[in-house]
């Protein structure tokens, strides 16, 4: 099987990069072009995985580049996408541009070429803050920021070309992800870097929400278990744990484990805009365990800790001095 994974260069691209290699598939992985020609977080991966790896570097809002990287491949895993929901604030246009045009770039390409499977990636973000938990997929949407608007609108796309043109079509809707590799833009690597910085005050935003966290090795797996079965065409499938945590609940864990000393700090900056602050995610995987056999493997507690000790042995890779939207 050859597949192409967009945002391969990416947290959860690389990671289920590397899934695929190590499963035996034939993977081409579609990376942002650069002058600098790195490969994101594949640069980073065992040499014997990433001699394995097909490179073609593009933009995900050239149709032109999409097309060449579709040629002779049997499916395609889309995860490309600007997925920063302050910055969405700040360039909503690019939002529009590469989650929305990039995800019908993919599904324009793959109409053409007749591409047996087309996975499009979603997000919790869609739903905006729980209305009645666990969130399932048929939850209403809600756009409560540029960014999440955006998914929305790929989203809908894909059901389009779905129900116009008979395409082998999931949409697959993870739950906030995380684990080695994640931007320092997300809460949880916030709070672990600034804790092995030795930092007293760790700086975050609203505490009160509650998140559905994933762990990223679960992710993946989530992914190529929705692309096996053939009854989750169609159909939109949430990847979650099921469980809940709040923000502040979090942060205290965290501190538990790496500094006990240190205390939690309000910043105003990190706070996002009342009403765009989804309140609670905690998400519903009866669908994922009854169309496929997917279950997580790894604990919380278990993610944690492989979490912890990637960031410690890398923290020379993040900006932690500064607010990274």
């Amino acid at each position: 099987m050859r597949v192409l994974v967009t945002g391969a260069d990416g947290f959860i691209g690389s990671h289920l990069t590397e899934e695929l290699i190590r499963q035996g598939y034939k993977v081409k992985a579609f990376t942002l072009y650069n002058s600098f020609n790195t490969w994101g977080w594949l640069d980073t991966l065992p040499k014997d995985v990433l001699a394995e790896i097909e490179i073609f570097q593009g933009d995900i809002r050239d149709p032109n580049g999409v097309r060449e990287a579709m040629k002779g491949v049997d499916e395609v895993f889309h995860l490309a996408a600007l997925i920063a929901i302050p910055f969405s604030y700040h360039s909503p246009d690019t939002y529009v541009d590469t989650n929305i045009k990039g995800t019908l770039n993919v599904l324009q390409a793959a109409r053409e070429m007749e591409t047996s499977r087309i996975i499009v990636t979603s997000t919790s973000e869609v739903y905006g803050t729980a209305q009645y938990v666990p969130i399932d997929e048929k939850h209403p949407f809600q756009g409560q920021s540029p960014y999440s608007a955006t998914k929305i609108g790929a989203d809908r796309l894909a059901e389009s070309f779905y129900r116009s043109f008979n395409m082998p079509i999931t949409i697959v809707r993870p739950f906030n992800t995380y684990g080695p590799r994640q931007s320092a833009r997300a809460v949880i690597p916030t709070i672990i870097t600034q804790l092995l910085a030795g930092k007293e005050e760790i700086q975050l935003g609203s505490l009160t929400p509650t998140r559905d966290f994933n762990y990223v090795k679960d992710t993946a797996n989530g992914f190529i278990k929705v692309a096996k079965a053939d009854n989750t065409i169609g159909e939109e499938i949430n990847i979650a744990t099921q469980q809940e945590i709040s923000i502040c609940q979090l942060a205290e864990e965290l501190i538990r484990q790496i500094n006990p000393n240190a205390k939690i700090i309000c910043d105003e900056q990190r706070l996002r805009p009342e009403k765009s602050e989804v309140n609670r995610l905690l998400g519903s995987n009866e669908k994922i365990k009854r169309l496929t056999d997917w279950t997580p493997k790894y604990t919380f507690e278990q993610g944690i800790s492989e979490t912890i000790e990637f960031f410690r042995n890398n923290l020379d890779k993040y900006k932690i001095d500064i607010y990274n939207i």
